[in-house]
């Protein structure tokens, strides 16, 4: 009987897409040499969209994309030109911490301090340290460690979504999405250095989650803390939760590492159709919306990899990356729930969840 896990030609191929149709377009159209940092987004022509901001967390998600690919012509300059434009047009002198947002100018625009953008730059500048080991780099990673311990930890062992310029209270609360990526941060750093602080730290928010964001009858990882209004799940984050938690020997194991995975199956029987991973369900499974997205396909797809008897699932999954989302020109960043592509444009942010699932699927060679 045919072995149906996915062959090294097929995930050859993958990776030869990656390498050959998508870095390059954050070498050359995506990539503003003025201010040393990628655009937002590319149209299905690879010009740049008409500038309303740069980000310091896709600054940072281009960092960890160079900084991983390093066998890519040029990845290496690219990576230091990227940590250094982080600093400097996205750091907060007079405050500490990184600006959400800079204008097309380059000037401050959005200027309040949020969880999402400090997670991933724990997450790169570790990364990054973890290849270079400059000192300078170290001390970046060493601020960001520190401005999240001292300005969004909370009492209860989660953290602020969001934060005034000045650290003034915004009265935002945690939400799941920041929650995640800083444990994916936190594990980044404990994968490069040994941090008895850190691990403290990640193992405090992992049973903060248990106790605040997770749904007790089927495990799920919700978005807003248990009990808010108007509260879903996203399959792409059970899925994304499921790696995090499965990679760490240091939290495998724990509880909340049993409820996601349990979570996985519900959240592959309500929200996996036809080999799509919808956007978001309720928690009784009624799908709210059907969007597929490349990032959550991609998740789903390393996940797998993870899952005892799921390599017929793998196979598919593979072959609905290939056909449904990558093209000549680059990817397919969302299609609706009939299935029609319903974005054209090609984030600088997506090329971060197609590394991190390429690096997922190593696992099989």
């Amino acid at each position: 009987m045919p072995n149906p896990r996915p062959t090294l030609p097929e995930l050859a191929r993958f990776n030869q897409h990656f390498a050959e149709r998508i870095v390059p377009l954050w070498q050359g159209p995506g990539w503003n040499a003025d201010l040393a940092l990628p655009y937002e987004a590319l149209d299905a022509q690879h010009r740049p969209l008409p500038v309303q901001r740069y980000r310091a967390m896709a600054c940072a998600r281009q960092l960890y994309l160079f900084s991983s690919r390093i066998e890519q012509p040029g990845a290496a300059e690219r990576a230091a030109a990227l940590f250094r434009s982080l600093q400097r047009h996205f750091h907060d002198a007079e405050n500490g911490g990184w600006f959400y947002s800079i204008d097309a100018d380059g000037k401050p625009l959005d200027r309040r301090k949020d969880l999402y953008t400090h997670a991933f730059i724990v997450f790169a500048c570790a990364h990054y340290w973890g290849k270079v080991r400059e000192s300078l780099v170290e001390s970046a990673l060493n601020a960001a460690l520190e401005i999240v311990a001292e300005q969004f930890a909370r009492d209860d062992g989660l953290y602020e979504a969001s934060l005034g310029e000045d650290w003034s209270d915004l009265s935002s609360g945690p939400l799941q999405n920041p929650q995640m990526h800083l444990a994916e941060a936190f594990l980044q750093v404990l994968a490069v250095r040994e941090d008895e602080d850190v691990q403290q730290d990640l193992l405090q928010l992992c049973e903060a989650l248990q106790a605040h964001f997770v749904e007790p009858q089927h495990g799920l990882m919700l978005e807003k803390p248990r009990g808010a209004v108007d509260n879903w799940f996203e399959p792409g984050h059970q899925f994304e939760w499921f790696y995090l938690l499965e990679t760490s020997p240091l939290l495998r194991g724990t509880p909340l590492h049993a409820s996601i995975d349990r979570a996985f199956g519900y959240a592959e029987r309500c929200g996996v159709q036809n080999a799509a991973v919808l956007a978001m369900l309720d928690v009784d499974g009624k799908v709210i919306d059907a969007t597929q997205r490349i990032w959550a396909q991609a998740e789903y797809l390393r996940a797998l990899v993870l899952r005892a008897g799921s390599e017929a699932k793998l196979a598919e999954q593979l072959q609905a990356m290939e056909q449904r989302f990558l093209h000549e020109g680059g990817w397919y960043e969302c299609r609706d729930g009939a299935g029609t592509v319903s974005r054209h444009d090609m984030p600088s942010t997506t090329p971060y969840h197609l590394a991190t699932c390429l690096e997922g699927l190593q696992r099989l060679s």
